[in-house]
């Protein structure tokens, strides 16, 4: 008699990484990233006397920053081409039940584990829908500001009031949610590369699907 053969095929082992971000997606995030640092940058050189006095060159950094500004929403167009980044747009732009319970068990401090999360946590669509509204306002205001003669002076006085507060706004968000990263280094691994751990996404995005191909 011969042995049985067992034809059943082998089922492959999963992949120990899968992907979360796509090329188009990363682009767009370290050009918006630096773009929205020359603001801050040169923001803080127009504001502050200590980085004032050090650069100079007032004029200069000023259309730094108002050309930096402009050019903001740029990497974000650009990125429609992208499916991938199409589709994350609308993930950040649905919230279910499971977003809620995040949020409530984040400002109970419960425990992490008890925070239900998709691709995204509920707190990552906040800041995203978040900086995208007052990165909107600050260029509503920056151009007010830039052509002084299409506007009253009313207008002026509170577009310059509004872009000065809610830059200051912006620079204690954005440093929370650079200290954020700087906490989680699979994160920023995604970020760079484009893939993660299966084990951190299955801990902190239990209800992620990914699909290794993208």
């Amino acid at each position: 008699m011969h042995p049985r053969v067992d034809d059943t095929p082998a089922v492959s082992a999963p992949s120990a990484h899968v992907r979360r971000f796509s090329r188009a997606e990363r682009w767009v995030h370290r050009v918006t990233a630096v773009l929205m640092g020359v603001c801050v940058a040169t923001a803080a050189c127009l504001y502050l006397p200590f980085f004032a006095e050090l650069v100079g060159r007032r004029e200069l950094v000023v259309r730094v920053h108002e050309f930096a500004g402009l050019l903001l929403p740029v990497p974000v167009l650009a990125g429609l081409v992208s499916r991938a980044f199409r589709a994350d747009l609308g993930r950040l732009n649905r919230w279910g039940p499971h977003d809620r319970r995040w949020m409530r068990a984040a400002l109970r401090r419960d425990r992490f584990s008890s925070r239900p999360a998709a691709k995204f946590n509920a707190g990552q669509k906040t800041y995203a829908a978040w900086i995208a509204g007052a990165s909107l306002v600050m260029l509503a205001t920056g151009l007010l500001m830039w052509f002084t003669h299409l506007t009253p002076l009313m207008w002026r006085t509170s577009a310059t009031f509004v872009h000065d507060w809610l830059a200051l706004t912006i620079g204690i968000v954005l440093g929370g949610h650079i200290g954020m990263a700087l906490g989680d280094p699979e994160a920023r691994r995604g970020m760079r590369t484009g893939t993660v751990s299966r084990d951190w996404a299955e801990r902190e995005h239990p209800l992620w699907r990914p699909d290794d191909r993208h």
